[in-house]
This record gives C-alpha cells, structure tokens and sequence, in this order.
C-alpha cells in the first residue's frame, strides 16, 4: 500500500455550490444562523443538565454527551464550510483534510453508538422500570459511554489513516463542502475497490446494525406502553421516547443516504445536500426536539431562567 507522502498534492480546492455563485451568498447568511444557533441550543443543554442536580440520571447525562458530539461535529464542519461558501477558491492543506475527515468520522461513529444506548436506557426504562436501577447502574452507564467514545476513535482512525494512505498526483479539487470521504476518495490515483468494500461493510455494521438494534428495542417499548393501564403514563413514555425516534430517524436515514449510496447513483450536488441533511440538521434539530419535547427539559430551562432574572434584579 503506498504511503500518502508520495502524493503531489498538497492542498485540496473545495468547490462546494460554485457553480451557483449567486446562491452561495444567500447560504453563507443561512448556515451562519443556523451555525450559532446550533451552538447556542446545544451549549445551552449542556449547561443545564451540569447545573441541575436532578437532570443527574442516565437519560439526561447521555443527551449531555449527545450535545457535546453535535457542537463538536458541528464545530468541526461549519467554520471551513462557511469560508467556502464566502471565497471564490476555498483552499485546505493536506493534514487539515486528513484533521477534518478524521474528527467527522469520530463524532459521527461516536453518536452512531450513542444513539444505540440511548436506546437501550430508554428500553430499559420502560419495559423493565423496576429493576431499571439495577440495569443502569453508574458503571454500565460509563461504559456505554466509553464504548461509544472509543468505537469512534476506533472508526476514525482505520478508516481516515486508510484512505490518506492513497497517492493524491492531482486533480485536487474537492466537489464539495468539506473533506468527507466519498468525495475525497474519488480524487486518489490508485485502485480504491478494496477500501469500497471495507466502507461499504463498516458503514453496515456502524449505521445500519444500531439502527436496526434501535428499532428493535423500539418495537418492544411500543408494545410495552401499549399494556400500561394510566393513559397518563402512556403519554409520558411516548413523549420520552419520541423525541428519541424523531433524532435517529433523521441523523441514521441522511447518513444511510450519503454512505450506503452507489457510487454514480446521484449528481454531485444531491450528493452535497444528502450530506447537509445530517451534517446541519441533525445537530440544529437535537437541541429543539429534546428542549420543547420533555416536561424535565423544559422545567429545568424555566428554573435556569427565573434564577438569571433573579441575579439581575438583585
């Protein structure tokens, strides 16, 4: 396998929507809000949960960890797709496509795992309340953190490190907003088939196995809420769960999109805009869906709010 300094490249042109120069002004204005409004509901979540004691338990502590995956990827993408959207010829050097690849990659494999537990807590929960502290305890709670962390790492790693290691001799121009694999892979000089492979597997066994775990562990909830005798408990395990459902449905089904594609089954702006679905979206929505969606959420919000108009007033 040949190494990535026998490339020529040394920097990559990331073209995103230049063929639509007019267009690209009125977005640049569009994904700066949404940006700063991702970081701001994301931040804020993060900020209530550590301050609120009772926000302390496992479902809450995971969408804390959820929050802090969404400002990171977020964080990672944005600022070089706004530069992209606001210059005639974006520029990205070498390691900083390697730097920005391999983090996409460890917040995306983090939250695809992330995700599953959620789901397990949540299944838990619900189909066994009483031996739920038992189930989740502190320990158990840790480790599918850990996992989740570490299975992201792990993804990242195998994954950016094989694809760098291919020779870059030009072209260099990215058809795209940032340094995501399908398009960077396009531009390497040498035969990709067993790399496709390998994808093509890991993205099936990190998209689409949690999601499948998922909906499994949804279908018994289902079934178990259906059997609950107060029509009041019904409706408050549907609200737990279905801001849970509306966050995976909309992150695994744009990644399944953007990852389990053929490989010229669609144009390269289709492509662009599969990859904005769950790179702007799912991190824009997480905060609003978990915040307007659950009673706990929204009273710690209040609490957090009336103690700032407090301090302010004193």
């Amino acid at each position: 396998m040949k190494k990535h300094n026998e490339s020529s490249v040394v920097e990559f042109i990331l073209l995103g929507f230049s063929n639509f120069p007019e267009l690209q002004k009125l977005i640049f204005g569009v994904f700066l809000v949404i940006y700063l409004v991702t970081l701001m509901g994301n931040a804020i979540i993060i900020l209530v949960i550590s301050l609120d004691q009772r926000l302390h338990v496992p479902m809450y502590l995971f969408l804390q960890n959820l929050s802090v995956v969404e400002v990171s990827f977020s964080a990672v993408i944005m600022p070089e797709m706004l530069v992209v959207l606001s210059t005639e010829k974006a520029t990205i050097s070498f390691a900083g496509c390697f730097a920005q690849m391999y983090f996409i990659l460890l917040f995306g494999g983090t939250e695809c795992f992330l995700l599953g537990a959620m789901a397990y807590d949540r299944f838990a929960a619900i189909c066994h309340p009483l031996s739920y502290p038992v189930i989740m305890t502190k320990m158990v709670f840790m480790k599918l953190i850990m996992f989740s962390w570490i299975s992201g790492v792990m993804v990242a790693t195998v994954q950016t490190s094989w694809v760098f290691s291919f020779p870059f001799c030009g072209p260099s121009e990215i058809n795209h907003l940032f340094c995501e694999t399908p398009p960077v892979l396009e531009l390497a000089c040498a035969d990709t088939f067993l790399f496709e492979i390998y994808a093509f597997t890991g993205t099936i066994l990190i998209v689409m196995v949690p999601f499948l775990l998922i909906l499994l562990s949804y279908i018994r909830i289902l079934f178990a809420i259906l059997k609950m005798p107060s029509t009041t408990g019904r409706q408050k395990a549907f609200s737990t769960c279905a801001s849970h459902l509306t966050s995976v449905t909309l992150f695994y089904g744009t990644a399944n999109m953007t990852y389990l594609q053929p490989k010229s089954g669609y144009s390269p702006e289709t492509k662009k805009l599969m990859s904005l679905a769950y790179t702007l979206l799912t991190p824009l929505l997480n905060p609003l869906i978990y915040s307007l969606r659950n009673n706990e959420m929204k009273r710690a919000l209040m609490k957090l709010w009336q103690r700032k108009m407090v301090s302010h007033t004193v």
